[in-house]
């Protein structure tokens, strides 16, 4: 092929794209796939259940309820946390951000407590989370309201919002914790020790 030929290939190219037609062309795989994508309640179910060591059927029913109050997630965490109260609470985890657009990222929290709530556990926590678009909108202070019971392979749920953001962190915990109590949990890109 001759200069000529090349650079008027190369100037149709150009022109395809400009006008738009350019989406005629083939694309790269999940080139189409934005920030903002969407798991499905089979995906998260298999997913959380695989991580979980737990059937899909145990799973699905905690999907189901999480899917309908908020619909599909756009990411989720995988981890392992411990938290441990005497009127006065602390909770530290560590695990992973998953996105269908992105590489895992490790991501860390920790967070206060206060309120009528006894004893400790230690979890894995499954969180779902709910128009994230940026993965910086994670890292900030989400407070709750929880009330719960973990037994030994007990499973909660509850929800955190903040800055438009929601998550639902489903936990499958080992050990004994009852009560009601206040808190909220810090998430960040590196791990902090410092309650608050």
């Amino acid at each position: 092929m001759d200069r000529k030929t090349f650079l008027d290939r190369k100037t149709f190219l150009a022109g395809l794209i400009a006008t738009g037609a350019g989406s005629l062309l083939p694309r790269a795989a999940n080139a189409d796939i934005g920030d903002d994508a969407q798991y499905t309640a089979e995906e998260i179910t298999n997913a959380g259940a695989s991580f979980f060591g737990i059937t899909t059927e145990t799973m699905a029913k905690g999907v189901q309820h999480v899917f309908g109050d908020l619909g599909q997630p756009d990411a989720y965490i995988t981890g392992d946390e411990g938290s441990g109260a005497f009127v006065v609470g602390l909770r530290y985890g560590a695990g992973f951000l998953i996105r269908k657009t992105r590489e895992a990222r490790e991501v860390y929290w920790k967070g206060p407590s206060i309120g009528f709530d006894f004893g400790g556990n230690a979890s894995k926590s499954f969180t779902l989370v709910y128009n994230l678009k940026e993965d910086r909108r994670l890292f900030q202070r989400f407070p709750g309201v929880e009330g719960s019971i973990y037994f030994v392979a007990g499973l909660g749920i509850n929800y955190l919002r903040s800055g438009g953001v929601t998550l639902a962190p489903i936990r499958n915990g080992v050990g004994l914790r009852a009560g009601v109590n206040a808190h909220y949990q810090v998430y960040s890109e590196k791990r902090d020790w410092f309650p608050l």
